[in-house]
């Protein structure tokens, strides 16, 4: 049997698209768990990255924290979180955020120090706060590439959320590792497909976001 054969069977299976197990239930629970990091991952690497872009200081310290976030294997620092607090959604959140804040963090600092230094000196010149700089003047600028430090931390958190299922929590991981266990490739290659679909379609939302979001003139420059 060849993968779309396992692909086919999966999916036309009645017994996969209800119930808890179904496949509604668990790409929203994927999808859940995946928002929460990427808002929490954002909410860390976002404002560091853009503040120290601007005044151009921590760049290699920037780089050395995302070195050594990009080190850490998730699925160790998953065991060794659920050892430390236990089963929940904790110990899975820590793994996936750690992972994303990098690129996140990195972009928005690289971004803001590539804009164009003569509207920001004019601005100031202008008598311009330092924030209103930030915001009105360098983060139209550096938006798309804030944009696709976002778009890789959610690829990347959609494509490892699949470990929450090793600390029994939901998501599309569970047709993989239950899979696994069962012998049932047929969920495992089903499971392994929604991942592929939903990673997809996030770069969709992305590229949606960044057309309505990001002004024309510097898509045009870009």
């Amino acid at each position: 049997m060849n993968v779309l054969h396992f692909v086919n069977a999966f999916f036309s299976d009645s017994a996969h698209w209800h119930g808890y197990d179904g496949i509604p239930t668990r790409l929203i629970q994927h999808i859940r768990y995946c928002l929460i990091a990427l808002v929490l991952a954002a909410a860390i690497g976002l404002p560091v990255g853009l503040v120290t872009g601007h005044y151009g200081r921590g760049g290699n310290a920037l780089a050395f924290i995302a070195t050594a976030g990009r080190a850490l294997p998730s699925f160790g620092l998953l065991v060794l979180m659920t050892i430390m607090v236990g089963f929940g959604l904790v110990p899975v959140m820590v793994p996936l955020v750690v992972l994303a804040v990098p690129p996140i963090l990195v972009t928005s600092y690289e971004s803001v120090r590539s804009v164009d230094p003569s509207p920001v000196d004019a601005a100031r010149g202008m008598g311009m706060q330092e924030s209103r700089i930030l915001f009105q003047v360098e983060l139209p600028v550096a938006l798309p590439l804030i944009l696709s430090g976002l778009r890789s931390g959610a690829i990347q958190i959609v494509s490892t959320a699949t470990i929450a299922a090793y600390v029994g929590i939901g998501g599309l991981g569970r047709y993989v590792i239950d899979g696994l266990y069962q012998r049932d490739y047929e969920k495992v290659v089903g499971g392994a497909t929604l991942v592929a679909a939903l990673a997809l379609a996030t770069l969709a939302v992305f590229w949606a976001v960044a057309r309505c979001t990001v002004s024309p003139g510097v898509r045009r420059s870009g």
